[in-house]
């Protein structure tokens, strides 16, 4: 149960970061909201604020949001996403307060208000994690930077090769190589280099267990370097003075999001060339799952990862795909360009064939997520019920 409400508070804050760039950006551009909502219809309730009587009034799913005399805030059966309804955005209201009849700027700025809305708030989730001190790699830090718990921790462990033989996992930190003791990244390095013809004791800590294994080093043919096969990396707990911390969140958020973009298009050319990492893509359900191990390792583990989805949801969304944010900016382009490339009729057409599509993907990588990680699928259902 306790795995389901983090999701549920993680999504609710990636989601209504999101809506809130929209929502203000709308208000502030003379656009009428008919309706802020968390998650897809059907709508279990929703309530709005009486402009005569200032008293909060509830009302049931079928209430229609476009009657309501002021913003309708509505709490939905599918809580995968969210939403908020602009009078016009669909090109049928003429009114002057509809998104139809606002210029090329407003709308532009209306719509990416989402995407920007993530990105600042996984910028803020990144520094306020650096005041406290986040778990990250130690490489090329600037002097400013504050390091505890400095430690070499596997990053991935290669198949096949006497690591994964041996049994070490991602993860696993090295607290011991042959006769040293806390080794630093180059030490394991030229060690297991020189040491590369005998059988070298590797002690590692897994949570709170400490595991030794006796490993024979291999040969790499790039390099001709010794080598135990696990791609491994300094760590350690980073933070920052509180006056430097924003601005390194921020950097680090920007930079993150350059990564992200980097990693969808080697991803793309991978499905054209053979070499798909489409297994590692995850749904809800996967990611669910995910944010329950994260939780248990830690609140600044989840505010990291809280900022690294807030990140993945705003390139996603700014994906020129129709129904996403991206596929709307570029029709307003296209419309900006010459009307007649992009007809109101077509884009509509679009916009629903996109959503279509996106909830057909959602259930196919939900019916993977529940092959993948069936085990902790049952144990999270489990413990709900």
């Amino acid at each position: 149960m306790l795995t389901l409400i983090i999701f549920i508070a993680v999504l609710a804050v990636l989601v209504l970061s999101h809506e809130v760039g929209h929502f203000i950006t709308a208000r502030k551009s003379g656009m009428k909201v008919y309706e802020f909502g968390f998650g897809f219809a059907p709508r279990a309730f929703g309530w709005y604020k009486d402009p005569i009587t200032k008293k909060i009034r509830f009302v049931g799913g079928k209430y229609e949001a476009k009657e309501c005399p002021t913003t309708l805030y509505s709490l939905n059966w599918l809580p995968l996403g969210g939403f908020v309804s602009i009078k016009g955005e669909d090109g049928q209201d003429t009114d002057q307060d509809s998104f139809q009849m606002k210029g090329f700027w407003p709308k532009a700025i209306t719509i990416v208000s989402g995407v920007a809305m993530n990105i600042v708030l996984a910028g803020f989730l990144f520094s306020f994690g650096y005041i406290f001190g986040l778990p990250q790699v130690t490489e090329e830090l600037p002097n400013s930077a504050q390091v505890e718990n400095r430690r070499v921790e596997i990053l991935q462990v290669i198949a096949n090769k006497p690591a994964e033989t041996a049994g070490l996992k991602e993860g696993d930190a090295l607290v011991k190589v042959g006769t040293i003791d806390y080794p630093r990244l180059k030490e394991i390095q030229d060690y297991v280099n020189i040491h590369k013809d005998e059988t070298i004791a590797v002690s590692v800590k897994r949570g709170e267990e400490i595991i030794t294994k006796d490993i024979k080093p291999f040969i790499y043919e790039d390099t001709g370097r010794a080598g135990i096969g696990v791609a491994i990396a300094e760590r350690g707990t980073v933070s920052y003075p509180w006056y430097l911390a924003f601005y390194y969140g921020f950097k680090n958020a920007f930079l993150m999001f350059g990564s992200i973009a980097s990693a969808f298009f080697d991803f793309i050319k991978g499905l054209f060339v053979g070499t798909s990492m489409a297994g590692e893509v995850a749904g809800p359900v996967g990611i669910a799952i995910m944010t329950g191990k994260i939780a248990k390792l830690g609140f600044i583990y989840l505010l990291q990862f809280t900022a690294v989805l807030s990140l993945n949801l705003a390139f996603i969304n700014i994906l020129p795909i129709p129904a996403l944010d991206g596929g709307r900016l570029l029709f307003l382009i296209l419309n900006k360009i010459n009307k007649k490339l992009a007809p109101a009729k077509f884009e509509q057409i679009a916009h629903s064939i996109g959503f279509m599509l996106l909830m057909l993907l959602i259930l196919f990588v939900t019916i993977k997520d529940l092959a993948v990680f069936k085990g902790g699928f049952i144990n999270l259902v489990n413990k709900i019920f």
